[in-house]
């Protein structure tokens, strides 16, 4: 795993428009970051953090103190006179954060990264703060970077236990939180949560986000797509997207392997002395990554929906996601003939979806129709759980002469928008694509995959797809090569520093387990490929449930507190409790979805 992962992560050159990048200074040294004035507010950075040896102690005005978990591994707790360390702004509005009547410097170099944070208010109950990082930590006397990071402070500081750090594995893990903060709010009764940016993201109009000229091209363009024409146009247009990233890098890298990094000075920052984390979805990738970097520095560790990237080949990861999809399709059946008021009624929707197969083109108007291959791609994209009652509502009308509705689930994003590397909080609101901040969840992607085959090659492949999934999974081909079509095998060359890679995978110190949340009605991670990811963690204890991708979070966005996912989670952060082997929850968001479309809560 260790090789595998490392291998996925080969460091690639993009920056955005706009990345910051300071040339370094004597010994590797860089730039203090500036933080910005807060909405207008004025308000005075402040620094957190954990001294060098002889060095004081950064604290944070207003809270005046710093927090740990005894017996963890994290920083003790203690209390500090606000006045002792108040953060004051300098050269008019310059934040230039100086510590006043400690006597000592509050900002340190700590393995290539700044120790202590400057905080400032920055609008939704967040204090934000910039991380200044070596752009390619292979190179740590190199050029540096800004990651961008947000806290949530702990309901009651005095009790809180430390920080926690999240990464949602949206576009941007910051803007997810803000437009839905009860993702994790619930967090915040025990943790000081910090929500980090992958480096490449961003919060809004934020300097240290990638901004690629091309955006990358909707997968759903080549799932309708007939013939090579359209898988050469799919390629040309990912390549595009690549050049125009390359086009605008710095020395910024992007890979898992150097997010990893960036978490470990995240953690020295804030005076851990483990790393306590939460990682959705792609975020997940990076803790792994962290895990096998860091192993003696991972505290309790929890990772939900993990995408089996490293242990599998294309199309063993394409057979796996079909089987998932076209299960799918058979759940999505069995949920609705159990609900009240589902627009199908009694009727098999496996069936329904036959007898429209066998009457296709369906009218979608008086100058369009709905072909095979639209009909099916519009399934596909109704089988994410949280638009079954749009699919249910879709194959109903369609039933009965109008298929508007199915061409409406099977139409192409606009080209801004990069469809698949959307924040994945399909009850969110927000645009699928994340826009420019999303871009980089590709090219990250993208480095652990091969060159993608010939398009002869590939049509062998789907047919062997239509074989173990043949109503609707076998679109799962173009959905998993249409994400790297184009941009994989256009990595770095051998020339560029590589990171150093282990010659076994290393394992977490001794008594800490990694709980890994397996979404049984998953189809962007799938259950059997999340499985295998899981194996490879050393020591992972897994939990399953019966909801799908971003389970924990939408639980949040519908205020499931009790659900029993959020409970072991939360036992798991803050008694250390883990749940036994083999212990599954029941889904909570599907059971509580109302047919015709109201969710629950």
């Amino acid at each position: 795993m260790g090789q595998r992962m490392l291998r996925m992560t080969t460091a690639l050159t993009v920056a955005g428009g706009g990345g910051v990048l300071a040339a370094p200074g004597a010994a590797g040294a860089g730039p203090a970051p500036v933080p910005p004035e807060a909405h207008g507010t004025g308000a005075v950075p402040v620094v957190t953090g954990a001294p060098e040896a002889g060095g004081t102690p950064a604290v944070q005005a207003g809270d005046a103190r710093m927090v740990g978990e005894t017996g963890g591994g994290g920083a003790a707790a203690r209390q500090v006179d606000g006045g002792r360390a108040a953060g004051r702004q300098v050269g008019g509005g310059g934040a230039a954060a100086r510590q006043v009547g400690g006597g000592g410097a509050a900002l340190r170099r700590a393995g290539g990264a700044r120790r202590g944070l400057a905080w400032w208010d920055c609008g939704d109950g967040l204090r934000c703060a910039k991380l200044s990082v070596p752009a390619d930590w292979a190179r740590p006397g190199g050029a540096r970077t800004e990651i961008d990071v947000a806290r949530m402070p702990a309901r009651d500081p005095r009790r809180s236990r430390g920080h926690l750090v999240v990464n949602t594995g949206a576009g941007s893990s910051i803007q997810d939180v803000r437009a839905r903060p009860d993702t994790v709010s619930e967090l915040a009764r025990w943790f000081d949560v910090v929500i980090m940016e992958a480096r490449g993201s961003g919060d809004h109009d934020s300097a240290a986000a990638v901004r690629c000229a091309v955006p990358p091209p909707d997968v759903l363009r080549l799932q309708l797509s007939r013939g090579p024409a359209g898988w050469r146009a799919h390629a040309r247009a990912n390549a595009a997207h690549g050049r125009s990233c390359r086009a605008a890098a710095g020395a910024t890298r992007l890979t898992s392997w150097q997010v990893a990094h960036d978490l470990d000075a995240l953690r020295a920052a804030l005076g851990e002395a483990r790393l306590r984390y939460f990682g959705n979805s792609y975020g997940a990738v990076y803790g792994q990554a962290y895990a096998e970097s860091f192993p003696g520095r991972v505290g309790r560790m929890y990772l939900e929906g993990v995408p089996d990237l490293t242990g599998s080949g294309l199309e063993r990861r394409m057979t796996t996601r079909a089987r998932a999809v076209e299960r799918q399709l058979y759940a999505f059946r069995d949920w609705c003939r159990g609900r009240l008021g589902c627009p199908l009624g009694e009727d098999d929707a496996v069936s329904v979806f036959d007898d429209l197969a066998a009457r296709v083109p369906l009218p979608d108007g008086p100058r369009s129709e709905v072909n095979a291959r639209r009909l099916v791609a519009a399934v596909y994209a109704g089988l994410t759980p949280a638009r079954w009652p749009e699919l249910a509502r879709a194959l109903s009308a369609a039933r009965s002469g109008d298929a508007r509705q199915l061409a409406s689930l099977a139409s192409p994003f606009p080209a801004s928008a990069g469809a698949d590397d959307a924040p994945r909080l399909p009850l969110s609101g927000l645009a699928p694509g994340g826009g420019a901040n999303g871009t980089t969840l590709r090219m990250m992607r993208c480095q652990d995959v091969p060159a993608m085959p010939r398009y002869r090659d590939f049509l062998a492949m789907e047919e062997r797809l239509r074989a173990v999934a043949p109503r609707v999974g076998w679109m799962s081909g173009r959905h998993e090569a249409g994400r790297c079509l184009g941009l994989a095998g256009t990595g770095p060359s051998s020339a560029v520093s590589q990171p150093p890679r282990p010659s076994r995978p290393s394992s977490p110190s001794a008594g800490t387990r990694v709980l890994v949340g397996i979404g049984r009605l998953d189809i962007e991670a799938p259950a059997s490929g999340s499985a295998r990811a899981a194996r490879r963690i050393p020591g992972a204890v897994v939990l399953w449930h019966g909801d799908g991708h971003d389970a924990y979070l939408l639980q949040g966005v519908r205020k499931l507190r009790a659900s029993c996912l959020r409970t072991r989670v939360h036992d798991y952060f803050v008694k250390g409790t883990l749940p036994a082997r083999g212990t599954a929850c029941r889904g909570a968001l599907v059971d509580g979805m109302n047919p015709r479309g109201a969710s629950a809560g």
